[in-house]
């Protein structure tokens, strides 16, 4: 034997015996730490020993005991933002157990290979989002039987979505195709088969062509349709109208041609879902869509002047007949409106989308709907606020007068001096005070600053816009307070604290949590008065702060949103609370103190310094209060630097706990499910924290598609 062959044979014996004790799983293992570009510190890899009988105590790695095997097997790998760096090897394939591959958020090129959907019959999650692949997708994609959740959503994959490919994706719950460079048009004939998807985005790509009408057989969509920013072109299907209700439609960027369907589940539908589409027209979009009539009288030939259409003269008589009757139709108009405004003004108690009644009395819940009797009307008229007279409010900006936003508000300005104020709670926005008046009927008061002197009327207006929001679970404004030293908001006081102490307890106290049906009754009330605020209030408010102290409770556990506009009135009068003026005996200062982390509910972007408030932002803040009634934890943020791309821990464990397939006991509050039924109820609720919590703005629903899907939970 030469010299070089007994060394190679040499070599090859070492390095057998080295990796005798490693079982086959985690020899294919290996080839995956081979393909990363090791970083300097190896800390991706760094307990990957291929000494090691069996890769399961490997970071990242999860094993299960199979039988027929003499030992555990691996099931499934996590390593998302790791920031791994290089390809994906074909040897994965050899795991005959895989059930979950999460890879997501690294920078992983390369093609995916198409080996690793042959392999083995068990794959059911596949999470390789956020990384760099290129080249179209395997055509044994769809070849595991049992594969639910496939997301390759923000790559660089291209290519055709092939109908021959995908046809045979029958138990899929979500495809996530989004943010690619997919191009040809959606293949048809296959979307009938899915019986079970519920989540579809094939967004920012460059599809074309039209609709497929089968994507009305998609019974199971309760998530998101999403095929905005594409190419597509031609009508907007009427079939898309026979989609679920609770589905959020978003065609928008497209090129997307004539009047929007009127019919079944576009009515639920916001104009944001057909924006960037010019030739699209019909409601909600504010473009009318022309009758042929009208197309006839725009084209070319039509007109006084063609000589193909002569306009005939109206007969004198005629003429005559149409000013009288003209003449008659205003005078009853007339009518009308005078007898309207004498009735409102003498109706004190009839049902009104202001939802008006005597302060301190029996609030009655209308049973007209606040929110849509007022979307319907198109108006806000606010027949109870005094807030927008001018004489009113010159008085207010001269002599400090206290002036009453609706007219059940009865008491003095002597009597809130002479009134008992106990601070309820302080904080960056000023200090809160509950003043029980004369009558024994408390009140909320908040100081907001002594600045802003030369802003009254900005503050006026703010104030006005804030007054007509009348929904009932939303605190009401009652009056107001403007002096140079002083300036207040007397609102409703809520008596039974905030969802903060109610999860929480307050210091030095032990608290009873709240049962399952008490939480989901929160989570109800919160979602349906932050939907109106988004939709129907005067201004489409954004709250901008949504956290636990923000959300009043009373005693039936009937939630309030509270502090909404603060920011702007903030802004206007300085933040800076009085420490004397009219009030200073009354209403002791005390300088405010942060007392809850709110940063922890925030938006990944609302961190961003000089970002802008948006109502995703309050989608977001919703979900992470909703996963917090849903887990009894603090949505505490990691110690690092804060970032664009920063989630509280909350969020991430519990994405990353459905990603692995926890067991639901191990991410829920242990009192939920103590209760019949609570777990389907409490399953449901997760998936709505976990849309609402999505760290692309744009993929999260409209807080009405979310309180509408709350509503479903539990009947």
């Amino acid at each position: 034997m030469e010299p070089s062959s007994f060394y190679a044979l040499l070599v090859l014996l070492l390095l057998v015996d080295t990796t005798l004790s490693l079982n086959s799983d985690g020899l294919s293992l290996l080839s995956l730490k081979s393909a990363v570009d090791q970083p300097a510190d190896g800390s991706a890899f760094s307990d990957w020993l291929d000494t090691d009988p069996t890769p399961c105590r490997w970071t990242g790695i999860s094993c299960m005991n199979i039988s027929g095997f003499p030992d555990p097997r691996v099931v499934g790998i996590a390593l998302s933002g790791k920031n791994l760096r290089g390809y994906i090897p074909s040897e994965l394939s050899n795991l005959v157990n895989l059930r979950r591959l999460n890879l997501h958020d690294n920078n992983f090129h390369g093609s995916i290979p198409s080996q690793l959907f042959n392999a083995t019959s068990l794959l059911h999650s596949i999470f390789l989002y956020g990384n760099n692949l290129s080249g179209p997708l395997p055509p044994s994609i769809c070849n595991p039987p049992r594969l639910q959740n496939l997301d390759l959503s923000n790559n660089s994959l291209s290519g055709p979505l092939q109908k021959d490919y995908l046809e045979n994706c029958k138990q899929l719950q979500r495809l996530i195709l989004a943010r690619n460079r997919f191009d040809g048009e959606i293949p048809a004939g296959i979307w009938s088969g899915m019986d079970n998807l519920n989540q579809l985005d094939l967004s920012s790509n460059e599809l074309t062509g039209s609709v497929p009408d089968d994507f009305l057989e998609l019974k199971s969509l309760s998530g998101a349709l999403n095929l905005s920013y594409n190419h597509l072109s031609g009508k907007i299907p009427k079939s898309l109208g026979d989609l679920p209700v609770t589905v959020s439609l978003d065609l928008r960027n497209n090129n997307f041609s004539g009047e929007i369907p009127q019919t079944g589940s576009f009515s639920n539908q916001g104009p944001t879902a057909f924006l960037d589409n010019p030739l699209l027209c019909g409601f909600p979009l504010q473009k009318t869509c022309k009758t042929p009539e009208q197309s006839s009288a725009d084209s070319p030939n039509s007109g006084s002047g063609s000589e193909n259409s002569p306009v005939k003269g109206l007969s004198p008589g005629l003429i005559i007949l149409i000013s009288v009757a003209d003449a008659a139709v205003v005078a009853f108009i007339g009518l009308v409106v005078v007898y309207i405004y004498w009735k409102k003004k003498g109706d004190e108690n009839g049902c009104s989308c202001t939802g008006k009644s005597k302060f301190g009395g029996n609030e009655k819940r209308h049973l007209c709907n606040l929110c849509s009797c007022a979307c319907i009307n198109g108006g806000f008229g606010n027949q109870d606020s005094d807030s927008g007279d001018p004489e009113k409010a010159e008085r207010g900006k001269g002599e400090g007068d206290l002036v009453a936003i609706d007219k059940g508000f009865t008491f003095e300005l002597d009597e809130l001096l002479r009134a008992s104020a106990y601070v309820l709670g302080k904080s960056g926005l000023g200090i809160v005070y509950k003043v029980v008046l004369g009558n024994g009927i408390p009140v909320a008061v908040r100081r907001l600053g002594e600045g802003g002197d030369q802003r009254y009327k900005e503050f006026a207006a703010e104030i006005q816009a804030i007054g007509r929001v009348k929904h009932p679970n939303v605190v009401k404004l009652r009056a107001y307070y403007w002096a140079p030293d002083e300036k207040l908001l007397i609102s409703d006081f809520i008596s039974n604290g905030n969802l903060a102490t109610a999860l929480r307890g307050r210091i030095g106290q032990s608290s009873s949590s709240p049962s399952w049906t008490t939480r989901l009754k929160i989570a109800k009330g919160t979602a349906r008065g932050l939907a109106y605020l988004h939709e129907c209030s005067p201004r489409k408010f954004v709250h901008g702060d949504i956290k636990p102290s923000n959300i009043l409770l009373d005693n039936e556990y009937q939630a309030y949103i509270s502090d909404f506009g603060l920011n702007r009135l903030i802004t206007i009068t300085g933040n800076n609370p009085s420490s004397g003026g009219l009030m200073g005996g009354a209403l002791p200062y005390m300088k405010p103190v942060q007392t809850e982390r709110s940063n922890s509910y925030r938006a990944p972007e609302a961190r961003v310094t000089g970002s802008k408030p948006t109502q995703k932002w309050d989608v977001y803040s919703f979900g992470v209060v909703l996963l917090e009634l849903l887990t009894g934890k603090s949505p505490e943020l990691s110690p690092t630097t804060s970032t664009s791309a920063e989630v509280s821990d909350l969020v991430s464990s519990v994405r990353k706990g459905f990603e692995d397939e926890n067991p639901l006991s191990d991410m829920v509050d242990h009192v939920l499910m103590q209760e019949v039924h609570a777990k389907k109820e409490v399953l449901a609720a997760f998936h709505v924290a976990l849309a609402c919590t999505e760290l692309d703005p744009e993929v999260r629903p409209r807080m009405k598609t979310v309180s509408e899907n709350l509503e479903r939970v539990g009947t």
